[in-house]
């Protein structure tokens, strides 16, 4: 879940689809008060002109048959008074249906409207009336055209929204279902050039010549960051070649003069001294081929394909053994990884050889943690101060108390192993061993995929 969220596509997602939901839900909300203020306008102006007609039928008959009138207009909600000239303790109220009864009826006659809620309130509708809700009516004080004073009691029914039936769930799940299409949409083209970066960003990191990205495609941003981001592929580009056109240049004018020194060399007397030259002169040249070969090396592509690590890892056991080194392998991940197989055999070979060199044997332990894969190479040498841990990575650096100049060695095995491992997207640490006795713990981890 966390993954999820932590995805830009998914945060454009959401983020478009609750903004849309929000702004629909509101929508809905404001349209659906708008329908109950129009609806209770409709049924005031409804209520106000069917008391006007009572009024005018009221005024139209003899007063003798005025009773039959009221008993009529009693089965529809209108309870009618001519009698009781009693009022109301309050103040009237101003609302719809007053103010379209006082419109209808004109401003001659004085009238007086209070919305009350008790149980002498009329019904319209006794068989439809729910035994527990409250009556709510309009009282209205008026009079006839005689003089005749009159109260009307007015039913009304709060009437609550209609239950979602028919279209409308169906509406609802479609609109849903046609936003969240057109956000994931979105979230894909807006997310695209990022993808496209990144995977650049790792294309590069494998290979410095790998092909520049399109700059004359895509929104006027996405064009500025790939010409941006080709302009920073040509500087590292540029800057690389020039260092491996200085070391080449280097190594090949020292050639010669390396040449004469040894052919010099030769002439001393002194053999125990002519053999310490010679092969602190055999040390040098061997440090200019190993770096001019890793200037050169680091900078080649090698595709990703699908390896089976055990065997990997078994094969460089085999031939470590086959060398008379001591080396020692357990754990199996029964899976196969994404990786460069010529890399990623020379970084293990790199820690395994380091191990051997330094730590007179190594012990080889692989395992899986989660999408991980874990390999760690343990020694049994005196082990790295803890403050130098991470200077032995860098080019030609090495501890002189426990890696000493006697072993050999050019000081870029470790460092090529960490470039390697970084085109892999993986990482590789060091660490002393913490239980007391000595040693030095080389982890690898490598993603499976």
């Amino acid at each position: 879940m966390n993954q999820f969220f932590s995805s830009m596509t998914s945060r454009i997602f959401l983020i478009l689809v609750g903004g849309t939901v929000i702004s629909g839900a509101l929508v809905f909300t404001l349209a659906e008060y708008e329908r109950k203020d129009l609806a209770l306008q409709i049924r005031s102006r409804h209520a106000a002109e069917r008391v006007q007609q009572l009024i005018l039928s009221l005024e139209a008959v003899p007063k003798d048959s005025r009773g039959s009138i009221i008993a009529i207009n009693e089965h529809s909600g209108i309870h009618t008074d001519l009698t009781n000239s009693s009022t109301i303790i309050g103040t009237p109220t101003s609302s719809d249906f007053s103010e379209a009864l006082k419109h209808i009826l004109g401003d001659d006659r004085t009238i007086s409207a209070f919305e009350r809620w008790g149980a002498d309130c009329p019904i319209r509708h006794p068989e439809e009336f729910p035994p527990n809700e409250i009556k709510h009516c309009q009282t209205v004080f008026t009079s006839l055209k005689d003089g005749t004073p009159i109260r009307l009691d007015i039913a009304f029914r709060d009437l609550p929204p209609p239950p979602f039936r028919g279209p409308f769930p169906f509406n609802v799940l479609a609109f849903l279902l046609i936003i969240s299409i057109l956000a994931l949409i979105v979230a894909h083209i807006a997310t695209k050039p990022l993808r496209r970066l990144a995977q650049a960003a790792r294309d590069l990191g494998r290979n410095i010549e790998h092909h520049p990205l399109p700059t004359k495609h895509g929104s006027r941003e996405v064009r500025e960051a790939s010409i941006a981001f080709n302009s920073m592929q040509t500087s590292i580009r540029n800057h690389i070649q020039e260092r491996t056109y200085m070391l080449a240049a280097i190594a090949h004018d020292l050639q010669t003069p390396l040449t004469r020194l040894r052919l010099r060399l030769e002439k001393v007397k002194d053999t125990e001294l002519r053999s310490m030259l010679i092969s602190d002169l055999a040390a040098t040249q061997n440090m200019v081929k190993e770096g001019l070969d890793f200037a050169q090396t680091m900078n080649k592509e090698e595709p990703f394909e699908s390896i089976d690590l055990d065997s990997l890892v078994e094969a460089i056991c085999n031939d470590a053994i086959d060398a008379g080194c001591q080396v020692t392998h357990k754990g199996r991940i029964g899976r196969t990884i994404m990786a460069s197989p010529g890399a990623l055999r020379r970084c293990i070979s790199n820690l395994v050889d380091n191990a051997v060199k330094y730590g007179k044997y190594a012990e080889i332990h692989v395992r899986q943690e989660k999408s991980m894969v874990i390999i760690s190479i343990v020694d049994g040498g005196s082990g790295i101060p803890k403050d130098q841990l991470e200077s032995v990575f860098e080019p030609f650096k090495r501890i002189e108390d426990s890696r000493s100049r006697s072993t050999g060695g050019t000081g870029l095995g470790l460092t090529i192993a960490r470039i390697i491992a970084g085109r892999h997207r993986g990482t590789i640490k060091l660490e002393n061993k913490d239980n007391g006795q000595s040693g030095l713990i080389a982890t690898l981890e490598l993603p499976i995929s």
